[in-house]
């Protein structure tokens, strides 16, 4: 699953189309249902359609009960073992994914419904023991030695999964005795798994109570007086991007509010896994609290440290342009509210159908193969859109199995950035989609590459839309929405990566941290990437408290940074190559996880091994923020 939880400005990356509605269409005006896209509801059924999940558990029961055949036997296995073995459970994988996925996205849509929560216990309680049963395989599979191992991958009837077991041999050295390791996966449920959940309820059920504002109609939006109304973080964090100062403010300290209760609570929650993962690091011989991370991602420790080092070597970009977006807004300074304020001078709410056209027709511009299959996620019920009480903050794409079709999940709410996070879980989409052909073993990609389709999409929308632009107004806000989904991509989450670092250091060293220590720590990393170009409030010193990457995927946040520049390099060649790119980037996309890094950046013509390759995508960067700085000068904005 391809997670962009909670918002952009936080929790992931978005690319803005800061534009009018007329900029694009001279449609009517869209209706309150096409506002909130209220009828734009996916069909889980089909995931198990003609069957029930507990016939589905059962299947893999028995499925689980035929591999255990092959119990002390990895070692003298010939070919024809290993393909069966293998088939069996390439099987069971379509199976239990197809159950666990079902309960997860019902879970996802309302997580204060506690059936859909027992729901999802019940597929975790089911396929746990099931798990525990077959450890002895990856175990036996990792004890043989180079030379045997390869000797039996050596035939093309392995080739649907020989990538997969040549990967998973990389954790040799960090698995433990059969006990132990069923020891760890039995208690898993009731561990690990078991507090995310808990934060995921906790932070679903934030609430923000935010005072009115008037209707863009009634000429620029600001407060009100009059009742305030009670919503979802999500929605609350949204207001942040109106164009009154005031509004924003306003929404600051009500999600600052919001925050409050349950406060020591997700601390806690929070030092208790930062304590089960240097556990379990310990145990497992990791080096360091991000080794694990990088082993699953096929990135060295020196690797990604380079990419970290390179981009924080580069903060003058993000200052630069937060200086610029204070003269851009008339202010002397920003503050921390203030970031993700909107630069266009008319920002009308978007409606869902409009923005399936102009997302489906910026894919049609780049290739029709990708339209036409984006165009089945609306047509045939494949996204989930409109923001529900209870429902799971963010977005994100779940790739469920490839005997099945992906799912996209949103929370619209119809502002200019929504266009943009649709597009990016589309680009998910299609890539699971195209790797389909690949099985079960191959389909999804380590994180480092797993937001290059994603971040591809939402440029190719965006610079559709740039060449539709004649308004020097309209060109400065969507370059300046192009260039701050950079910087939340790649400079922030590598911000948060260092907030990530300091935690898990700290938590080590000094034990359990409290909310005060927490603030500090969010604090230091944030000035470390603003410098002085924002204030950061007092307030904002809470906010680390509702992202959900910091609890249920622990150092997944650089990847973010790590796509966005290869996206940035891969649309680079596209720009240089035109139509004649399209078939080396199809071809990415169908092979998903099936080859290593290196070698599917290869397919696209980019060499993941060079140290210079980081730079080069920071200099894309840069020049995003000279041309952002150009339009707001011809804009007269400056």
């Amino acid at each position: 699953m391809c997670a962009r939880d909670v918002w952009a400005e936080e929790a992931s990356k978005v690319g803005v189309v800061t534009t009018t509605t007329s900029d694009f269409s001279e449609s009517t005006p869209p209706t309150d249902a096409d506002l909130t896209a209220s009828d734009v509801a996916w069909d889980l059924d089909t995931l198990i359609e003609g069957t029930d999940l507990d016939s589905l558990l059962d299947q893999s029961d028995a499925l689980a009960e035929q591999l255990e055949r092959y119990r002390g036997r990895v070692h003298t296995m010939s070919q024809a073992d290993l393909v069966e073995a293998m088939t069996l459970m390439a099987e069971l994988q379509d199976i239990q994914g197809r159950a666990g996925y079902y309960a997860m996205l019902r879970y996802s849509e309302d997580t204060s419904d506690p059936a859909r929560g027992a729901l999802m216990m019940k597929v975790q309680e089911r396929s746990v023991p099931l798990a525990t049963r077959l450890v002895f395989f990856e175990l036996e599979w990792a004890a043989l030695d180079d030379a045997a191992a390869e000797e039996l991958l050596n035939t093309s009837s392995l080739d649907f999964c020989a990538h997969h077991l040549r990967s998973a041999r990389r954790y040799r050295d960090h698995l433990l005795s059969e006990p132990e390791e069923k020891l760890l996966t039995e208690k898993s449920v009731s561990g690990g798994s078991a507090w995310v959940r808990l934060f995921d309820e906790l932070t679903a059920s934030i609430s923000i109570e935010l005072p009115p504002v008037n209707s863009p109609a009634d000429g620029p939006a600001t407060a009100t007086g009059g009742e305030t109304q009670t919503v979802g973080l999500e929605q609350g964090l949204s207001r942040l991007q109106h164009p009154d100062r005031d509004v924003r403010r306003q929404a600051a300290e009500a999600v600052t509010k919001g925050l409050e209760p349950g406060l020591r609570t997700r601390a806690f929650v929070f030092n208790t896994l930062l304590l089960d993962k240097a556990t379990d690091d310990r145990l497992r011989r990791y080096p360091s609290w991000i080794s694990e991370r990088n082993l699953s991602n096929d990135a060295t420790d020196e690797s990604v440290q380079a990419l970290i080092e390179a981009v924080v070597g580069r903060y003058d970009l993000p200052q630069r342009w937060y200086a610029l977006k204070a003269q851009v807004l008339g202010i002397d300074q920003l503050a921390d509210f203030d970031r993700m304020a909107s630069v266009a001078e008319d920002e009308t709410a978007i409606g869902w159908s409009e923005a399936k056209e102009i997302v489906l027709d910026a894919y049609g511009s780049f290739s029709p193969e990708l339209a036409t299959v984006a165009k089945r996620f609306f047509d045939e019920n494949w996204i989930d859109a409109p923001t529900r009480q209870g429902k799971r903050p963010g977005a994100f794409c779940a790739y469920t199995v490839p005997s099945h079709h992906p799912y996209v999940f949103l929370n619209w709410t119809s502002r200019p950035r929504d266009v943009a996070t649709l597009a990016h879980e589309l680009g998910h989409g299609l890539h699971a989609y195209l790797a389909r052909e690949q099985g079960v073993f191959h389909q999804s990609t380590p994180l480092t590459l797993a937001e290059t389709a994603s971040v591809f999409g939402e440029t190719v929308t965006n610079n559709a839309l740039l060449g539709q632009l004649v308004d020097p107004h309209a060109r400065f806000a969507l370059l300046a929405s192009t260039l701050e989904d950079s910087i939340a991509t790649v400079f922030r989450q590598v911000a948060m990566n260092r907030f990530e670092d300091s935690v898990h250091t700290a938590r080590r060293e000094e034990g359990e941290l409290s909310v005060d220590r927490f603030g500090e720590l969010w604090i230091d990393s944030q000035t470390a990437m603003v410098g002085d170009s924002v204030e950061l409030t007092e307030g904002y010193s809470t906010w680390w408290s509702y992202i959900p990457h910091f609890i249920g995927t622990p150092g997944y946040v650089y990847a973010y940074a790590y796509g966005q520049l290869l996206a940035l390099s891969v649309y680079a060649r596209y720009s240089d190559r035109g139509e004649s790119f399209v078939p080396a980037y199809l071809e990415l996309l169908r092979s998903g996880g099936s080859k290593t890094p290196n070698e599917l950046g290869r397919i696209v013509d980019c060499n993941l091994e060079d140290p210079g390759f980081w730079d080069a995508g920071l200099n894309i960067v840069e020049a995003q923020l000279d041309a952002a700085t150009e339009a707001a000068k011809e804009a007269g904005r400056i």
